[in-house]
């Protein structure tokens, strides 16, 4: 096993003190190992940003005002991707985002393409502002099937959401796949917008390539949410290649603007402008957590197969072969007590299949594992 890291010094007692979903939707002896939320102490300077702002009793309407640059900077350092932040709208989250985005670009009705298995709220948010689900599965590499993109547009698809990297598999799109993904958007007069929030966490191994590094005429949306676990304090950004997608951007109501949380301004402006370090550090733990997780399920659920993720914190497992239905996660809570990701919502691809959250310690990854294990039946 890897030697430990800083980011393995947790306590779970100190942890179960939290409020947020993740420690509450469950009871207490239950292991949650769900939903994206990380569980080490936030970076020092977003904390510092954030108790110095209510040192100031700073908890008004928030202002975005460089928010944008910063985070210009960061994309300059980290990808090499030149963002210009006079083309960019803040929103309160990568989904509501999309939900606006959506509502202002395309009509009741349009077709939009999503690539199962895929974050679930992909589904809801495209049938809840009135929209048509098109499904173009992953392939069985788990990587974009281009011919099957290629259909969807083809066939009359008005936007795609592309999920970069990919949730739940952790896929990193290398820039062939996505520079042929714009050629088929710009054939077939697609729009194309990508959720990049896990993009940050890309691990050893793969490089994030912008979609809006090779196909100006996208949008993307990005946010410190993931990545420095911030979702609560709600804030993200939409980013336009090009005059011209700015000019839709300009489509999106004003008030779009005003459901944007304070903190999370404050929060993402220190992760950008001084998180880079932390981030490293954090990369590296995944890095190790991930190789942690294969060693454990070698040992202990051979038959569960990993696919390897490339970017994130997030475990996509193929449970199949362990006889558990539809739904495996079902038995780890009932018999093992710890929570996973029911791989059902992310489509029918789904089925068999759990998510499991590796972004906490190495002796809490361990217990999840051993949890998991318990839950199979007697030999």
């Amino acid at each position: 096993m890897a030697p430990p890291t800083p980011f393995d010094d947790l306590s779970l007692e100190e942890l179960r003190q939290r409020r947020s979903e993740k420690w509450r939707r469950y009871p207490a002896d239950v292991l949650p190992a769900w939903v994206a939320e990380l569980d080490f102490p936030l970076a020092p300077p977003v904390g510092r940003a954030l108790a110095e702002a209510v040192e100031r009793d700073d908890t008004g309407y928030a202002n975005a005002r460089g928010l944008p640059e910063t985070f210009a900077s960061f994309a300059g350092a980290r990808w090499g991707w030149q963002v210009d932040p006079q083309r960019t709208l803040v929103v309160a989250d990568v989904m509501s985002g999309v939900a606006e985005l959506l509502r202002a670009l395309t009509e009741p009705g349009d077709a939009v393409v999503v690539n199962p298995p895929v974050y679930p709220p992909f589904f809801t948010v495209v049938r809840e502002v009135g929209r048509e689900v098109v499904e173009a599965p992953l392939g069985l590499d788990w990587r974009l099937d281009l011919d099957a993109l290629g259909a969807a547009f083809a066939g009359g698809a008005r936007c795609y959401l592309l999920c970069s990297p990919h949730n739940p598999t952790g896929t990193v799109h290398t820039r062939e796949e996505l520079s042929a993904v714009a050629e088929l958007a710009a054939r077939h007069d697609v729009l194309v917008i990508s959720d990049e929030v896990h993009a940050p966490m890309t691990l050893p191994g793969a490089t994030h390539v912008p979609y809006l590094e090779v196909a100006e005429n996208g949008l993307a949306l990005v946010s410190a949410s993931k990545a420095w676990n911030l979702a609560g304090l709600k804030c993200a950004l939409a980013v336009a290649g090009s005059e011209r997608a700015a000019a839709e951007l300009g489509r999106v109501p004003a008030h779009v603007r005003y459901h944007v949380g304070h903190f999370g301004v404050i929060g993402g402006i220190a992760a950008f402008a001084e998180g880079s370090a932390w981030l490293d550090e954090l990369v590296a733990h995944l890095d190790v957590q991930r190789d942690r997780l294969a060693e454990l399920l070698a040992a202990q659920l051979p038959a569960v197969r990993l696919v390897r993720p490339q970017a994130g914190y997030l475990a996509w497992l193929d449970c199949r072969e362990l006889g558990l239905g539809d739904d495996p996660s079902e038995v780890f809570l009932e018999r093992g007590r710890v929570a996973l990701s029911s791989g059902l919502p992310f489509g029918t691809q789904g089925k068999g299949f759990a998510r499991l959250n590796v972004g906490t310690s190495g002796e809490l990854l361990a217990e999840a594992v051993r949890r998991m294990a318990a839950a199979l039946p007697s030999p």
